[in-house]
């Protein structure tokens, strides 16, 4: 197959597998209130078909990363994203809740497949220096995801019922399911060892932890303590072991721990923001839910064309420069939000979330570059898997901050304020240390330079574009 006609499958299969993701997400956060209804279901069991959903991914991430590391993320991503879509389907003809549930945590194991394999894709496809725009164009997607997911899942669930909304990825992961078995990419050079005992302890630990954050503003101490017990396990093992699941100096500073530490400080600011700005354009503004959706939407749509933009800056003046630009942009965009009052309208709102949604939507390509661009081909799943567990855990986070702050009676300014700290934080501390023009960071002095061939277990150079 042509190279050139290769690389462009293989970017629409990563593109439409993110996208049904995204779509699968937000569709249903519109359905649930249907959903409720017809199954008669409790407001517990509705959002455990969120929770059961977000643990399974979030505890899986980094060893299906693995799994593609060793096997290919060609075969991983195809059995991801058929058994999503089967799994899909089959949701929307469940019977009761109870079905609903099981198979969300099902869905959820064949997200977890299918996450990391669309970025470790893309490094097997693309050289190194070239795998800005690509991630920008997925970037992009996701956000168009976000944005028209809630218009697309409330006119299906209006005139359909809630059961179309789990119909509506079907095809298009088939579709891409099938081309992926088709289309050739690299495979392992070598024979990768699974860390088994490492892969369940971090897990157990991810799992607890998501599950203590989802429990806020009640502490879950049993949760808390196994998570922190099992963390502290999994470090232990990881030193030891000759094979670990996360491969040695993958985190250190002058590689991907920086760029994750962005990842989780920015979603975390933005989506705690949007939990306390829906409240208030709800509560306070007395809106209802298409019309506050209305009032956020400039932010999906400066995501969507930041992200391409980001990919040039980065190529123009470097991670860290165009990281903590995207930082500053998402802490100005807070404190605009944390000014409104009664009396605040369209536009007052408007400038807010054009802010966030430009600062996002670059801090989320320039940083995912950094990460995915310092892995080598033999741990690009890895780096794909911690990159997707950052965009899972920062929402989290920024959501249960946000549920405590609120319960404390904090007003939602004040609320506001400290998420607008957060952002500012995470641009001075983490951004700043993410590589410079010349590929170095403020720790180092190295310079990128393009792959030679050969070097698959040294970490990939060349600057980022």
């Amino acid at each position: 197959m042509n190279p050139r006609l290769r690389q462009q499958l293989t970017l629409a299969g990563s593109i439409t597998g993110a996208m049904v993701v995204a779509l699968d997400g937000t569709v249903l956060t519109v359905a649930q209130p249907t959903l409720q209804r017809d199954l008669g279901a409790s407001f517990a069991q509705v959002q455990w078909t969120s929770t059961g959903y977000l643990i399974a991914v979030a505890a899986l991430l980094v060893f299906a990363g693995r799994l593609g590391d060793r096997y290919g993320h060609r075969r991983v991503f195809a059995v991801g994203v058929l058994g999503f879509a089967t799994t899909s389907a089959a949701i929307g003809l469940a019977p009761g809740i109870g079905w609903v549930i099981a198979l969300r945590v099902v869905q959820g194991v064949f997200g977890a497949l299918l996450q990391p394999a669309t970025l470790g894709m893309l490094r097997a496809a693309y050289p190194a220096d070239r795998l800005g725009m690509p991630i920008a164009l997925r970037t992009s997607a996701i956000g168009l995801a976000a944005a028209t997911g809630p218009v697309v899942g409330g006119a299906l669930t209006t005139h359909f019922g809630w059961r179309a909304v789990f119909f509506l990825g079907v095809a298009p992961a088939l579709l891409v399911g099938l081309l992926a078995l088709v289309v050739r990419l690299p495979e392992p050079t070598r024979r990768i060892r699974l860390d088994l005992p490492g892969a369940a302890l971090l897990a157990l630990t991810l799992a607890c932890l998501v599950h203590t954050l989802t429990t806020l503003p009640t502490l879950s101490w049993p949760s808390a303590a196994l998570s922190l017990a099992a963390g502290t396990l999994f470090v232990r093992h990881e030193r030891r072991t000759p094979d670990p699941l996360l491969p040695t100096g993958i985190l250190r500073p002058t590689a991907a721990g920086p760029a994750l530490g962005v990842l989780v400080g920015a979603s975390a600011a933005m989506f705690g923001t949007l939990f306390l700005a829906t409240y208030f354009l709800q509560n306070v503004l007395g809106l209802d839910p298409l019309h506050s959706g209305l009032r956020a939407l400039p932010l999906a749509v400066l995501m969507v064309l930041a992200a391409p933009a980001a990919a040039v800056l980065m190529r123009r003046h470097g991670a860290r420069l165009t990281a903590t630009s995207g930082m500053l942009l998402i802490g100005i965009g807070i404190l605009l939000l944390a000014r409104l009052d009664r009396s605040s309208g369209w536009y007052d709102t408007s400038g807010g979330f054009l802010l966030l949604g430009a600062g996002f939507g670059t801090v989320m390509v320039t940083a995912t570059a950094v990460v995915v661009h310092r892995a080598t081909l033999d741990t690009a799943g890895v780096a794909g898997g911690l990159q997707q567990t950052a965009m899972n855990l920062g929402p989290t986070l920024g959501v249960a901050t946000a549920t405590t702050l609120t319960t404390l009676g904090l007003a939602t300014g004040a609320a506001l304020l400290a998420f607008a700290t957060l952002a500012a934080s995470t641009a001075a501390v983490l951004a700043t240390r993410l590589p410079g023009r010349s590929g170095g960071s403020s720790g180092g002095t190295g310079v990128f330079r393009p792959p030679v061939r050969g070097e698959r277990g040294r970490p990939p150079a060349g600057r980022l574009r």
